[in-house]
């Protein structure tokens, strides 16, 4: 006897190998559907019917596979308990599991067995798959991994054995009536050996003789759950027409026509391959609809801050005396990735997506330390932080709860409303009054659904709200160019079809990621006033600092005898000036042997030169490290690049070319009239630059 099942679920498991036991990991079921036929292909008993949520909520894109929505299913379905129970009367009449990609299946159920303490041998059953490395080449559609055939879908396996595709895929009693019809015929074509099957020597002949033409279908009726659920949602909607009237809408856009709003959730090129904007367009852009405020939220890095601010110092410097109100404030911030555990690499956690802006420069601090600590500890596949790091960084910082992939509305459309009203209750808990809910309208049926639960929650708790529009590029025709952008970055084809899984490509839905208008975003946001009005709220909370400073250099330990006591009153660098003309007239001896004026005249002048401009430290480390390089072994490059211009580069044998015999100038490196931090370029070899990096981190502090 076979027992051919299927489910459908609340969503997918993080991690595929996890044990039944995992009950965080596996989905819930909401629809189980099973037949049972005898070895002979006879249909003995068929069932189907919804399970009711206890505890949980459908999410919103399990629906749309699916079409249950909570309200059918709490309606129609039946208790968990007499599921289990049911189930378990049929598994008991058989001798083989068989599904369409079983094991999916029989681990949530399994689940749903341990959640509910009731036994059962499900997960003890001999199992029969359709979906298999062998029925994969049996199909021989091409896109496998590693150059294998892709394992089939129902539906591509359907089509294979049938000539007709199959159409009512995800719902579990159609999907089991086409699964049922797909094994009986591999049975009868002798997929299965008779081994396999555990059955006489003879089975699968008799088995063809009284199945001679292809496997008919039963022609079950099957119920369509998304029309059922749509009834469900018209019923509820009715008599609560809370849509806001012209009238209402015209006042409200009235009462912004003085009132700014400020763009909050921008991404620049430092968003590697993601954007096409610069921070001088961010700038530009804001400053052309007079906003008086924008912020950049890079993908996990801090990298564009330094230009950003500069790049709002400069436009200031264009505006004279009466325009100095058009001066447009830089609002450096950060969208993270929030995993569970920042440290786990035992599976992908790309966590969810949050925006966070700095209140001041300690804030900047403080999303500088995140930024860091998610390359340097938390890279896995992306920059993580964890929550855990966020309690420890969190002063002087405001949070919005980002987009769709922020974890409040992620977990909204794909884990459940009482999760995400959760996660909620941790920002706020944490943030207080410096936590807003983020409404995104990028015209998007998704956003729409989840926008209606995050008012809901708002409202609930007393979260503020905050329009954004999640920009990626600056007009809306530059939409194509970004997609083009984002196929670079994933090495796809632009003509790849956009979506998920294999045979699909990461892009945007549509073209509504633009850096819209302030006007725009009044019309987007009419019925919700305050969302705008919120804008400038934040804006104002954040104050305005310079990252402009002096070069931080790791402190070179000189040796005692040329340290000067006056170094430690006025912070100055007569000690290190004078182990730098040490270590170089030392050098130079052995360079040289015999030291002319010429080369003395030219030292001095060098050595000069560097104590003017305060960078005998740089000197000093980079000679210490390429010394320690050579020591470990590495090979070091000869010198390239303006530096080879330097004597004194020569005698510290940071280079090894000889200046003066081939004339190079040194200007060309340092220049007493144009003072800039000396660049030297330095090539080490593949295998060896780690050790160099590892000497340095240890020598002198990886904070520094």
């Amino acid at each position: 006897m076979y027992i051919i099942f299927d489910t459908e679920t609340t969503g997918l498991p993080k991690r595929y190998n996890a044990p039944v036991t995992d009950t965080d990991n596996w989905p819930r079921a909401i629809q189980i559907a099973w037949q049972i036929h005898d070895k002979w292909g006879t249909l003995i008993e068929n069932d189907n019917f919804l399970i009711q949520p206890d505890g949980f909520d459908i999410p919103y894109d399990s629906e749309q596979i699916h079409g249950i929505s909570t309200a059918l299913a709490e309606q129609e379905g039946v208790p968990l308990s007499e599921a289990l129970e049911r189930f378990n009367a049929a598994l008991s009449k058989a001798k083989f599991v068989v599904g369409q990609n079983v094991d999916f299946d029989i681990n949530v159920m399994g689940c749903e067995f341990f959640r509910a303490q009731v036994e059962s041998p499900l997960t003890e059953m001999e199992v029969l798959d359709t979906c298999t490395e062998e029925t994969a080449a049996l199909c021989e559609i091409p896109g496998g991994r590693g150059g294998k055939f892709k394992l089939p879908t129902l539906t591509e396996l359907h089509e294979f054995l049938f000539n007709e595709p199959f159409k009512e895929a995800h719902n579990a009693s159609a999907d089991v009536e086409a699964t049922a019809r797909c094994f009986l015929e591999l049975v009868r074509k002798g997929h299965f050996p008779e081994s396999t099957l555990h059955s006489d020597i003879n089975y699968l002949s008799k088995f063809k003789e009284q199945h001679q033409e292809t496997i008919k279908p039963i022609g079950l009726t099957h119920i369509n759950l998304r029309k059922e659920s749509e009834k469900l949602r018209k019923q509820e909607q009715k008599g609560k027409d809370t849509e806001l009237s012209k009238q209402d809408l015209d006042d409200n856009l009235k009462s912004l026509e003085n009132q700014p709003f400020i763009h909050l959730h921008n991404h620049s090129q430092f968003s590697i391959l993601q954007s096409t904007m610069s921070v001088q367009d961010l700038i530009a852009a804001a400053a052309k609809q007079q906003m008086p405020a924008v912020a950049l939220t890079d993908h996990a890095n801090m990298m564009g801050a330094f230009h950003f601010v500069n790049a709002a110092k400069a436009h200031r410097k264009k505006l004279n005396e009466d325009e100095a109100d058009q001066f447009v404030k830089p609002i450096i911030g950060c969208e993270f990735f929030v995993c569970e555990d920042h440290l786990d690499r035992s599976h992908k956690d790309n966590g969810f997506q949050i925006v966070m802006l700095a209140k001041n420069k300690n804030g900047y601090h403080n999303l500088s330390k995140m930024s860091s600590i998610a390359f340097t500890k938390g890279f896995y596949y992306v920059p993580r932080i964890d929550k855990n790091i966020i309690q420890e960084y969190k002063e002087d910082i405001i949070v919005l709860s980002g987009n769709l992939y922020g974890e409040v509305p992620s977990k909204i459309l794909n884990v459940g409303e009482k999760q995400a009203e959760e996660a909620l209750l941790w920002w706020k808990e944490q943030f207080g009054d410096d936590f807003y809910i983020e409404m995104n309208r990028h015209h998007q049926d998704d956003e729409e659904r989840a926008n209606q639960k995050l008012v809901e929650l708002a409202i609930k708790h007393d979260v503020k709200l905050v329009a954004t529009n999640n920009v990626y590029y600056q007009n809306q025709e530059d939409a194509n160019a970004h997609d083009i952008l984002l196929c670079v970055k994933d090495g796809e084809k632009q003509a790849t079809p956009i979506g998920r899984g294999r045979g699909y490509r990461y892009g945007l839905p549509n073209d509504e990621y633009y850096f819209k208008s302030t006007e725009d975003m009044k019309q987007l946001f009419k019925d919700y006033p305050e969302a705008v009005l919120n804008t400038k709220e934040i804006a104002d909370k954040i104050e305005f600092y310079d990252l402009a400073s002096d070069v931080l250099l790791p402190a070179f330990e000189i040796p005692e005898e040329f340290k000067h006591s006056e170094d430690q009153i006025d912070n100055g660098k007569r000690g290190e000036n004078a182990y730098l003309k040490h270590i170089t007239y030392k050098g130079a001896e052995e360079r040289y042997g015999e030291l002319t004026d010429h080369i003395k005249e030219r030292l001095d002048f060098e050595l000069e030169v560097i104590a003017k401009t305060g960078y005998p430290g740089y000197f000093l480390i980079v000679e210490d490290f390429i010394r320690e390089a050579r020591n470990l072994g590495v090979s070091v490059g000869p010198g390239r690049g303006s530096a080879a211009g330097s004597v004194v580069a020569y005698c510290l044998k940071i280079t090894n070319i000889d200046p003066i015999k081939y004339d190079l100038l040194f200007e060309r490196f340092l220049n007493p009239e144009r003072v800039s931090m000396p660049d030297i370029d330095i090539d080490f070899d593949d295998e060896g630059r780690s050790k160099v990096m590892d000497y340095v981190i240890e020598k002198y502090g990886e904070n520094q």
